[in-house]
């Protein structure tokens, strides 16, 4: 009766339940969202917008919470539904982003296990690899790679918008056609597996590594992959996983800067806002001459993910269907990690 009364964000365009944060949201009008950065303590916490007005006042419900570590060789932003306790031994740990060092490459990982039809990439030799004296019975082993984010390097050096791609894993591209839908969705939220379970799926090392999870090679290949469906059979490109892209601004004579329409949304100018859309196929190499094809149907026209500035440590988060909050949430971290090449 229960799953018969509580309707998820895609029908009712509500959050109501915890689990609710790893459901797509929904297909005709966006969940607005902000977030509040915290620079003293590295923390990031997302609150669901309760009115028109809730960013002057900062009223909103709490949703999820991050706190950014940095490592020697990566970064990594530990993702709670708790305020106060954000770490991976809370048994409140949904998920983490992972960046390289340079910040132009990230890994969405989830707690929770993608849909058996996932295209989920084959893990690198240093994935679960932990240190024996960290594991602990409340540390979740379930860590399921469910996006790749990368940003392209400024090579010349130019003043202009960042460029970002976000391969996601666990949508299928088709959920965006008519009828489509994202598979697999949680109608609960798993809690961490047992201490047993944890060494059963664990191999251990002196040293963490995680070069591998991030070589040009691997991601050139992911990428690649997901883009180039345009010879993939009809049958095999419903498997595809969606892609994302930023959508391209337009210059602003008068203002000078490069301007993107966020509806009264976003009113501080930054490299670090976007928009997300639906990234069109790249044609193939050897494929003959072909009519222009049709125009794209109007999910892949729509803004999915926007995000921008507010104020000195306010941005606004706003997404819809076929991202979750959680999966939205992770994107937008990885905008604010400083990329070294990319600006």
């Amino acid at each position: 009766m229960c799953k018969e009364i509580v309707r998820t964000p895609e029908s009712c365009g509500k959050l109501t339940f915890p689990v609710s944060l790893k459901q797509p949201g929904p297909r005709d009008v966006t969940i607005q969202c902000f977030i509040k950065r915290d620079k003293s303590n590295l923390t990031y916490h997302l609150y669901l917008c309760l009115s028109p007005a809730a960013l002057l006042v900062e009223n909103g419900k709490f949703l999820l919470s991050a706190k950014r570590t940095r490592r020697t060789t990566c970064t990594e932003y530990v993702i709670s539904m708790d305020a106060e306790n954000i770490s991976r031994s809370s048994n409140t740990y949904i998920g983490k982003l992972r960046s390289n060092f340079l910040g132009t490459k990230f890994l969405i990982y989830d707690t929770q296990p993608p849909h058996s039809g996932a295209n989920i990439p084959a893990p690198g030799r240093s994935s679960r690899r932990f240190y024996s004296k960290k594991v602990s019975p409340k540390v979740p082993s379930g860590s399921y790679n469910i996006a790749h984010i990368t940003y392209e390097l400024n090579v010349l050096g130019t003043r202009g918008p960042r460029r970002m791609h976000c391969v996601m894993h666990s949508i299928p591209a088709s959920a965006l056609e008519p009828g489509g839908t994202v598979p697999g969705q949680p109608d609960h939220l798993l809690p961490p597996r047992s201490l047993e379970d944890s060494f059963r799926s664990m191999s251990f090392s002196k040293s963490l590594d995680y070069s591998t999870e991030f070589s040009s090679s691997r991601f050139s290949e992911i990428m690649g992959a997901a883009m180039g469906t345009a010879n993939v059979p009809d049958s095999e490109r419903s498997k595809m996983p969606l892609v994302l892209k930023n959508k391209s601004p337009r210059w602003h004579e008068q203002l000078q800067c490069w301007c993107l329409n966020f509806r009264g949304r976003v009113t501080i100018a930054s490299v670090k806002n976007f928009q997300l859309i639906a990234a069109q196929p790249a044609a193939g190499p050897s494929q003959p001459p072909h009519p222009p094809p049709p125009p794209p149907p109007p999910d892949h026209d729509k803004v999915i993910l926007q995000f921008g500035k507010v104020g000195k440590d306010m941005f606004t988060m706003d997404y819809r269907y076929p991202l979750s909050a959680f999966q939205a949430f992770a994107i937008c971290l990885s905008s604010f990690d400083t990329k070294l090449a990319c600006e």
